[in-house]
């Protein structure tokens, strides 16, 4: 079953947690504007806005809701801050908020990250390995911005195949074996970056979240406790609609003390709490941005 499959792959994020050694909100190196690493190794932004290196998974066959709520599989910062999905509680109704976490990581691990990048081909300008080698599976998105351009390299089902990454063989099988060796050792930072790259992992609270409002339905078998929603801005008006979403789905981002009065009220709601709000139930999507993203 293809869902199977990009499960596989999102589970490792609970092994890359525990991995990485630790993620806070590391103290930014600057301002986060862009700007330039030193003049040895491989040049990369250092705005704790920037983002050096991400992994996302895009497409594959998973519900349409699962997609509005869900992080990036990895993100990497010009600060050093590298933050992940965190340890997810096996529970249903999951909670509400999506669990996060960051790790500083020092110079050193980063050129190592980017060396092994470079190795990977993730700095050879823009790639697509799209062999349907099977139906429904996930693309992996890799975005590199170092040495002075950005890179964005696509491979179709790469978590797919024996060995993992060659799924459909082809011309394309070596480099994208290579693309999943490189996405197997960010799982694992711990066993190969110079030693002491890696700090403290601690929860990452965003400063910004995406809000996606949609009519509610809910599993009657699993009536739940609904919440007042909190903001002053009715959910009927909330945000816009969403670009290539049903027409009854729009998003809203909140920030600042409206956060933190939504963030209060949601801690203890789950993913089919229902919000009420001028007589009547909505579904709410949280996704917490990440520095770089200030948009629906």
């Amino acid at each position: 079953m293809r869902v199977g499959r990009i499960g596989v792959a999102i589970a490792a994020v609970a092994v890359l947690a525990s991995a990485c050694g630790g993620v806070g909100n590391a103290d930014p190196g600057s301002d986060g504007g862009t700007g330039a690493s030193g003049t040895t190794g491989i040049e990369h932004p250092t705005g704790a806005n920037d983002l050096i290196l991400g992994v996302a998974y895009e497409g594959g066959f998973v519900a349409y809701e699962y997609t509005l709520g869900t992080t990036p599989f990895w993100s990497l910062f010009g600060d050093g801050t590298l933050i992940v999905p965190g340890p997810q509680i096996e529970i249903y109704p999951g909670p509400a908020l999506p669990s996060l976490t960051a790790t500083p990581v020092s110079e050193d691990g980063i050129q190592a990250i980017l060396q092994a990048a470079r190795d990977a081909g993730l700095m050879d300008g823009d790639k697509n390995y799209g062999d349907m080698c099977i139906a429904d599976a996930a693309n992996t998105v890799f975005t590199t911005t170092a040495d002075g351009s950005t890179s964005v390299v696509t491979a179709y089902a790469l978590d797919v195949g024996e060995p993992t990454g060659t799924c459909g063989g082809g011309k394309d099988a070596a480099a994208r074996a290579k693309l999943a060796a490189f996405q197997a050792k960010l799982t694992d930072l711990a066993s190969w970056l110079p030693a002491g790259s890696l700090g403290t992992e601690a929860a990452y609270d965003p400063t910004e979240m995406r809000v996606y409002v949609l009519p509610y339905q809910g599993d009657p078998e699993l009536p739940q406790d609904p919440i007042v929603w909190p903001l002053a801005t009715s959910l009927d008006g909330f945000g816009e609609a969403v670009e290539n979403a049903p027409s009854d789905t729009r998003c809203g981002v909140v920030s600042g003390e409206d956060l933190s009065t939504l963030l209060a009220a949601a801690t203890d709601a789950n993913a089919l709490t229902p919000w009420t709000s001028g007589g009547t139930e909505y579904h709410l999507i949280f996704r917490p941005l990440l520095p770089h993203e200030h948009t629906c």
